[in-house]
């Protein structure tokens, strides 16, 4: 005999919804095979308003496209870019209260807007905040990943592992995207960076460090997308990589997993995948791949498709990396309910989830760590010990902390301080680097009426500071880049 007690959290399994793509205008006529195909799917993105209104027809106001256009040309750090896919689980079978498409007009439009993918993936104007729509601190590169290449798009952040970032595009532009300054088009706000040399000799310098650095083992291979990357060319990439000896664990980056996961059920992908995993098998070598889910309306038929197929081919898991968003993800329910889809029905494990980081213009994303802290705790017994995803602070200079390994914490003026095991590759000659105090900041919004105060006093003295910091920073980085890459 069970009793039934009451919890704070109530699981129930959920069945997976492929939304009807059909209910949107533009895509009546969409067959399930054109769906089927990644092909369709890249050249169907929404990538500008226009596109976007022959899509939707009569069931957005003119006020929302209004609002969009404003955001892409004073806010935006990314352009627009949206496969088929993702739009169709905005405002879907999943999301309506009811069980009723709302109506066109302004009914689809309320709804449009409190869409938590839509939140992230169009963000408009009216999202962002008018008081604090940047944080002073906040930096296009906030993790200072580019000061830390030791071959152009290699990240040397972590004793043993490092990021290779491949290519600086994606099937799908996120609105948050910590790599905003290299990744996609630029916008009117983001002038964004470029890749110098040829991918050819980019690779060769990649493995050439990876080959001479024996204390590194893990290599996460991203962009961008590696679903952007012609699979001829990233399977050549990766059967080097795996003739690098110290190199033990190896993890593919894509967020198309879910956002394009017809791309990763094409047979030729499928059976690249096969042959890049019994080859790591064979050297003992880990293969994962790492998507970014962020709400469990996106986990869908096609999203579990792919998660399987990629595990059938023979990688070693798929794990999720998702961010946590204001609006998106921020309540216990929202996180579990994403936890349990992701592990139920797509055999995906959660595995993080990332604070925001300070980016421009994403104040309005950004929790305070207390709430972190907060969400954390109250995950906590639910999801099976190695499915119980951590919420990771990425603190600049430091890296990835669990929220709970602060040092200390002043809520007042939303300051938390961090210290670091071991030296960045910027670091070697940094006597203080394992003693001093790393600092991340709380949204400003989220502090008392005295902190704010006090971030207003600041005003020009703190951005002028911080100028300064980034320069020398950014000197000090060049000037050891360019005597290690002699």
């Amino acid at each position: 005999m069970s009793t039934q007690i009451e919890q704070p959290y109530v699981y129930r399994r959920r069945e997976l919804v492929e939304p009807d793509w059909t209910r949107f205008p533009g895509w009546r006529d969409v067959t399930a095979e054109d769906w089927a195909s990644a092909q369709w799917q890249r050249a169907h993105c929404v990538k500008n308003t226009k596109q976007l209104r022959e899509l939707m027809g009569d069931l957005l106001t003119e006020s929302f496209y209004a609002d969009l256009d404003r955001d892409q040309a004073e806010r935006a750090t990314m352009s627009m870019l949206v496969p088929p896919q993702m739009l169709n689980t905005m405002v879907s079978e999943v999301t309506w209260t009811d069980g009723r498409m709302p109506a066109a007009g302004t009914e689809f439009t309320r709804a449009f807007y409190a869409d938590p993918v839509r939140r992230y993936m169009l963000p408009v104007f009216s999202d962002r905040r008018t008081d604090w729509p940047s944080h002073p601190h906040s930096a296009r590169d906030s993790l200072h990943e580019h000061d830390m290449w030791v071959a152009e798009g290699l990240t040397h952040r972590y004793p043993t592992k490092v990021l290779a970032e491949m290519l600086p595009t994606c099937p799908q532009y996120c609105g948050h995207c910590t790599r905003m300054d290299l990744v996609g088009n630029s916008t009117p706000q983001v002038a964004k960076l470029k890749l110098a040399g040829k991918p050819v000799d980019r690779y060769a310098a990649m493995l050439a460090y990876l080959s001479s650095t024996p204390s590194v083992r893990d290599v996460v291979v991203s962009g961008g997308d590696v679903a952007n990357m012609p699979w001829k060319n990233l399977e050549a990439f990766l059967d080097r990589l795996l003739e690098v000896d110290n190199i033990r664990d190896i993890r593919l980056a894509t967020k198309a997993l879910m956002g394009l996961p017809q791309h990763w059920t094409q047979d030729d992908v499928v059976e690249g995948v096969g042959r890049v995993a019994r080859k790591a098998r064979e050297r003992g070598v880990s293969l994962a791949i790492h998507t970014h889910v962020n709400s469990a309306q996106s986990v869908t038929p096609s999203v579990a498709r792919a998660a399987k197929a990629m595990l059938e081919a023979g990688v070693r898991d798929v794990r999720n990396q998702g961010v946590l968003m204001r609006g998106v993800n921020d309540t216990t329910e929202q996180l579990l309910d994403l936890c349990f889809a992701l592990q139920d029905d797509a055999m995906v494990t959660p595995y993080y989830f990332y604070m925001c980081d300070m980016i421009p213009f994403s104040e309005h994303w950004r929790l305070s760590l207390a709430e972190a802290q907060h969400l954390q705790h109250s995950m906590m017994g639910y999801l099976p010990g190695f499915a119980t995803p951590r919420i990771v602070c990425d603190v600049p200079f430091v890296g990835k902390r669990w929220v709970h390994q602060v040092e200390s914490y002043d809520t007042e003026r939303g300051m938390s301080f961090w210290r670091k095991n071991y030296r960045t590759s910027i670091e070697a000659a940094d006597t203080d680097a394992l003693s001093r105090d790393y600092v991340y900041y709380d949204p400003i919004y989220t502090l008392p009426e005295s902190g704010q105060q006090w971030w207003r006093e600041q005003g020009d003295q703190v951005e002028a500071h911080e100028l300064a910091m980034q320069q020398a920073q950014a000197s000090r980085a060049a000037a050891e880049r360019d005597a290690a890459l002699v």
